[in-house]
């Protein structure tokens, strides 16, 4: 362990003792000296008698910064809010980013929320209303209305007035949105161009006027590709009239990323990734349903290896080699699968068409189970002393890995068709069909070559 871990942790020890100890003035000094992402860590990991004394030590400015910085999930934090008096949680809100309140109030009971709604000042009650009422998992959703907008009649020393008067309050101010009088976005500024001009230069001669900006209703995901297209710190949300209703900041859009890569590998594995239960039971009954319908889609690949008991009592030897070509086919399906998954989650103009990518993989496939097959062939030919065998072995490998590389291809398209999230069931899919074809494939190339090998 370093020596600056170890100092942290002696720090965070201390903190806690001195909150256990209600030394309320050693706790503000040494508490507030951390960063808020310190702080947040420490007031995530308190019981709740010491949470209460928190609230009593800190101002409501002060925890509200600190809510700002929280990692935890916002249905959890959510619950904190029930533990502080209506009036002092309404006042923790009031000072918390728009966009984070509303993250937290969304899991709010209504009879909760209708309290902090009341309490807060009838503007901020207003504008947390209005995010609210967006649909999740959509820019409305996550943007933040505390931004920075000036006028193109202004010249640069009037713009700059007005940022550091609404500094204060805005979440970035490195981006000033150029808005008309009825607040329909026509420009941005950077805080660049401002300082590196003269004071006397009106804002239409050094705005960018093609501004890149979404709608309220895009897609989270789709706000993410261009914040990393464009290398934005921001990005503008419009609403229908092309007025501007707020911005979406990158550390939301990295919390996007994070939460979409999340649920691309739960839905492979067909596990909530990002929940940890501490209780093992209760994480077994999360998984139980998908082992079982697995188990359920598993069993037609026992159905099918037993109606050729009879070929396999004849020839022993083709039952070593099932899982092997069961299991590379898998994997062959799966790569394919990934490789698909990805190219849909590209933006519409990056997207390769369904027929180009079917024929990409298909081509990979060939050579793939060519190379493969052919390296079965000669270890199995040489192990068993019998080449018609490997062959047997070799050409289901090859068909085996072409048509799950092909499958893995086509049913992320196909879903992705039906409105079907590619992500959560193509992978559990994948698995049982490539089985499936393995072991049709492999049997019946293996029946018509039975004699040859037998009689080696």
């Amino acid at each position: 362990m370093s020596d600056k871990t170890v100092e942290n942790s002696n720090k965070n020890e201390k903190i806690v003792q001195l909150l256990t100890e209600q030394k309320a003035k050693l706790f503000r000094r040494e508490y507030l000296d951390l960063h808020v992402h310190e702080q947040a860590q420490i007031f995530s990991d308190l019981d709740q008698t010491l949470r209460g004394r928190v609230y009593r030590y800190l101002s409501a400015n002060e925890v509200g910064d600190m809510f700002d910085a929280i990692e935890e999930e916002p249905e959890d934090v959510v619950k904190y809010f029930k533990e502080m008096p209506v009036q002092y949680a309404a006042k923790v809100i009031d000072e918390m980013y728009t966009d984070n309140a509303v993250d937290i109030l969304a899991y709010a009971q209504n009879k909760d929320l209708t309290h902090y709604l009341l309490a807060l000042p009838e503007e901020r009650s207003a504008e947390i209303r209005e995010l609210l009422h967006y649909e999740d998992k959509t820019a409305g959703a996550l943007m933040t209305t505390e931004y920075v907008d000036i006028f193109a009649d202004q010249d640069i020393s009037s713009a700059i007035q007005d940022i550091r008067a609404e500094a204060a309050d805005a979440e970035l101010i490195y981006y000033a949105y150029v808005v008309s009088d009825d607040n329909e976005l026509i420009g941005v500024v950077t805080l660049r161009d401002l300082l590196t001009n003269p004071e006397e230069t009106q804002i239409t001669e050094i705005m960018t006027d093609s501004v890149i900006s979404v709608p309220v209703d895009e897609d989270q995901a789709e706000v993410a590709r261009k914040v990393r297209d464009y290398n934005f710190v921001a990005l503008p949300v419009i609403d229908y009239a092309n007025k501007l209703v707020g911005i979406i900041n990158v550390d939301d859009v990295i919390d996007v990323i994070d939460e979409e890569n999340a649920g691309e590998y739960s839905g492979l594995a067909g596990v909530d990734t990002q929940e940890t239960p501490e209780n093992p039971f209760q994480a077994s009954l999360k998984r139980l349903p998908w082992l079982i319908i697995l188990l359920v889609m598993g069993m037609s690949t026992t159905t099918l290896i037993d109606h050729y008991e009879a070929l396999i009592s004849q020839a022993s030897i083709l039952a070593v080699f099932v899982s092997l070509i069961t299991g590379t086919a898998g994997n062959a399906g799966t790569q394919s699968l990934a490789v698909a998954i990805r190219g849909l989650s590209n933006s519409e103009e990056d997207r390769r068409s369904g027929i180009k990518t079917i024929l990409s993989e298909l081509t990979t496939g060939l050579f793939a189970g060519l190379v493969t097959g052919l390296a079965v062939l000669l270890l199995v030919g040489i192990w068993k002393h019998n080449f018609i065998l490997g062959f047997v072995i070799g050409i289901s490998m090859a068909t085996a890995i072409t048509v799950a590389t092909v499958a893995g291809s086509i049913i992320p398209l196909v879903m992705d068709k039906i409105g079907v999230d590619p992500a959560v069931a193509s992978g559990p899919f994948i698995s049982t069909l490539s089985d499936l074809t393995s072991v049709l494939i492999y049997f019946n190339i293996a029946h018509q070559f039975l004699n040859f090998f037998l009689n080696t």
